[in-house]
C-alpha cells in the first residue's frame, strides 16, 4: 500500500508541476467572486453572506466552486476553464451565474470546513443537508454548487475528479437549469 500512495503523490507533484506558475482558483476571465476563509488555525469558515444577497437581489445563480491550492485535481479543472475560457465565459454569462472561488487547503478536515450564511456558521456536511445537497457528505475536491439566490440547489452535481472534462459537459451543466 505504501507504494501505491508514494505513487499517486509522485503523479500529483508532476500534475502540479505540469499547470502553469501561480494558477490558483477560477481563471480572472471568469470574473470569480474569491472568498478566502477566516478563521484560527487548521478551522477555515467561508462567508457567503454578501454573494447570497447580490445573488437574490439581482436574480442571479451561484456557481460555487471549492478547490484546494494543494490539490492536483482542482488545478486540472482550473486549468480546463482556463484553456475553454473563451467558449464557457459566454454561458456563465448568458445564464447569470456569479462565480465564486472558496479556496481551501486539503489539510482542512470536514469537520473543520465552515459555510456562514448570515448568523449560520455551519460544518460543511451540515451546510450540505441545510441546502438539500443529497450527496454524500464526504469532502471531496473539487466540489460545485450550483444554487439560486436562496441557495437551494439547481440541480445535484457530481464532484472530484473526472468532474467536467469536456466542454460539452460544462455546457451541459450550466444549460440544464433551465
Amino acid at each position: 500500500m505504501g507504494a501505491l500512495r508514494l505513487a499517486a503523490t509522485v503523479c500529483a507533484a508532476l500534475l502540479a508541476w505540469s499547470l502553469p506558475a501561480g494558477a490558483e482558483g477560477i481563471p480572472e476571465k471568469y470574473s470569480p467572486v474569491v472568498i478566502r476563509p477566516a478563521g484560527e488555525p487548521g478551522r477555515s469558515e467561508f462567508d457567503l453572506t454578501a454573494v447570497a444577497e447580490r445573488a437574490k437581489r439581482d436574480n442571479k445563480r451561484l456557481y460555487v466552486y471549492l478547490g484546494a491550492k494543494d490539490c492536483a485535481y482542482c488545478r486540472r479543472y482550473e486549468s480546463f476553464l482556463d484553456e475553454n475560457s473563451k467558449e464557457l465565459v459566454p454561458h456563465f454569462l448568458e445564464h447569470n451565474y456569479i462565480v465564486v472561488d472558496l479556496r481551501s487547503t486539503l489539510s482542512v478536515t470536514q469537520d473543520k470546513l465552515l459555510i456562514r450564511v448570515g448568523d449560520s456558521s455551519r460544518p460543511y456536511a451540515e451546510f450540505q443537508k441545510a441546502i438539500g445537497d443529497v450527496r454524500a457528505r464526504m469532502l471531496v475536491y473539487p466540489m460545485v454548487w450550483l444554487l439560486d439566490g436562496n441557495l437551494k440547489p439547481l440541480m445535484q452535481m457530481p464532484a472530484g475528479t473526472g468532474t467536467f472534462q469536456t466542454v460539452p459537459e460544462q455546457l451541459e451543466i450550466l444549460q440544464l437549469v433551465e
